[in-house]
């Protein structure tokens, strides 16, 4: 009975061990509009053994009003394509992947000349109510490219799946607050996702679902966290992890796959 036990715990074991977690580092608005400060996030997640950085690519008119609090914030840390153009060239530099969340379809249709591999889709597009939300969507679906998607404002997920019924697509469950409290997680319906978008404080919340979806043998897991440099102080900050942090949630992932 022992041996036998041993025989099938060391099969389960080889089958966790061909599984990689892909691990994002969302840098959002924490490049704080300055090039200097994006690339030494970029290198810091790198040096971490993240798999790929992701910024937010949207036009500020089109989703917030000049009355906004953060107004001047939100507009510095715009994303152009000269700017986008930038950041993909240093993380190309750094060996890492670069890829973004478009907010409009013309932001689709210039990632794809810079020749990103993927897309993200933001919570709050899939309410369908900010401008171009469909649009930006059928455009990303057109690439073929594979799509990550949170849901955590809610939406219409089979509106959204028949959209990139020809895409492969990964679903992160993901509740937007921030931060979100951890005994807010219902982990019965986290595990039915292969992707985590995790806005806790901290990596304990990350670390726990790669171990849970290892055990379920999962073909694919995701995870993906905010990341800041130490001093970072836009509205992104105060959840956010340190790059000293994603290293640390990154080794105890690596060790997890062995």
């Amino acid at each position: 009975m022992i041996i036998e036990y041993l025989i099938k715990l060391k099969s389960i074991t080889l089958k966790l061990c061909t599984l990689k977690t892909f691990v994002v580092a969302e840098i959002g608005s924490n490049w704080e509009g300055s090039l200097t400060k994006a690339e030494k996030l970029i290198r810091k997640c790198k040096e971490a053994d993240a798999d790929a950085v992701k910024f937010q690519m949207w036009r500020a008119t089109d989703l917030y009003s000049d009355t906004h609090p953060s107004w001047d914030f939100i507009k510095k840390s715009e994303i152009t394509f000269n700017i986008a153009t930038k950041l993909k060239k240093i993380a190309d530099n750094e060996s890492i992947e670069f890829f973004c969340s478009a907010f409009y379809p013309d932001a689709v249709d210039f990632l794809e000349k810079l020749g990103v591999k993927r897309y993200k889709v933001a919570s709050r597009t899939c309410l369908f109510k900010d401008p171009y939300s469909i649009e930006t969507l059928e455009n990303k679906a057109k690439t073929g490219k594979p799509i990550i998607i949170s849901m955590g404002m809610g939406g219409n997920r089979d509106k959204i799946q028949k959209i990139f019924s020809n895409n492969k697509v990964v679903f992160c469950y993901c509740i937007s607050e921030y931060p979100l409290s951890y005994e807010k997680i219902n982990w019965n319906e986290a595990l039915q996702y292969n992707g985590f978008s995790d806005h806790t404080l901290g990596i304990t919340a990350s670390i726990v679902f790669t171990v849970l979806k290892k055990f379920q043998n999962a073909k694919e897991i995701l995870l993906e966290k905010h990341v800041k440099l130490k001093n970072s102080k836009g509205p992104d900050a105060s959840t956010s992890i340190t790059t000293d942090q994603l290293t640390e949630l990154v080794s105890h992932v690596r060790l997890i796959e062995k």
